[in-house]
């Protein structure tokens, strides 16, 4: 269970109380959410050695957000979109030994677990960060096996639905915690994850 778009040690801590298993930076040059350096150090010192610190990239050389990654304490590189092939998961991977895959299905993806050598494959809306809600029964119909999540339009109303519908290992969740764009909630992080527990 992820969390992502943390800035801030109140919510990581928020997030760590809750039960959540990993929390995402988002470092994307134009995303709404993205973190400074100062904001992503803060987040990964809250929750060291408690959960999964996941540094989420969509536009920065794979190279570079591995070695970035690295150097600000990250456990986990996620490379989203379909920018980063083959090659760019090798390079990463020489650098930080756990590195996840995130895709949409409108992209038509490999959707084997490691097909790029990650540790979990990602599947979100077709408009990452939107909070769209999706058609989760195309997803039912062709759900990968093994480690991976599912993203998008995902909140504390539907996120037991989604789970009874597409059985994934994981759940994601950025958008649907928030007051407004980028502005995490602690109540809906916390009844997310409860709901979801449930589920």
């Amino acid at each position: 269970m992820k969390i992502c778009g943390l800035r801030t040690a109140e919510h990581a801590q928020v997030a760590v109380e809750a039960g959540a298993d990993a929390v995402g930076v988002v470092m994307n040059r134009t995303s709404v959410r993205r973190a400074s350096e100062d904001e992503a150090r803060t987040v990964v010192d809250t929750v060291s050695g408690r959960l999964d610190a996941v540094l989420v990239v969509n536009d920065l050389p794979a190279l570079e957000a591995a070695r970035t990654a690295v150097r600000l304490g990250f456990d986990v590189l996620q490379l989203h979109g379909a920018a980063y092939g083959p090659d760019d998961f090798a390079a990463a991977l020489a650098v930080l030994p756990r590195v996840w895959r995130a895709t949409s299905l409108d992209l038509d993806p490999p959707l084997e677990v490691g097909a790029h050598g990650e540790e979990v494959l990602l599947l979100d809306a077709p408009r990452p960060g939107s909070g769209e809600r999706w058609d989760l029964s195309a997803l039912a119909m062709r759900a990968p096996k093994g480690r991976w999540m599912v993203a998008g339009g995902l909140a504390p109303g539907n996120v037991a639905e989604a789970v009874q519908v597409v059985q994934p290992w994981g759940v994601d969740v950025s958008s649907g915690v928030e007051v407004a764009p980028g502005q995490k909630d602690s109540d809906l992080m916390r009844s997310f994850v409860s709901r979801a527990r449930r589920a």
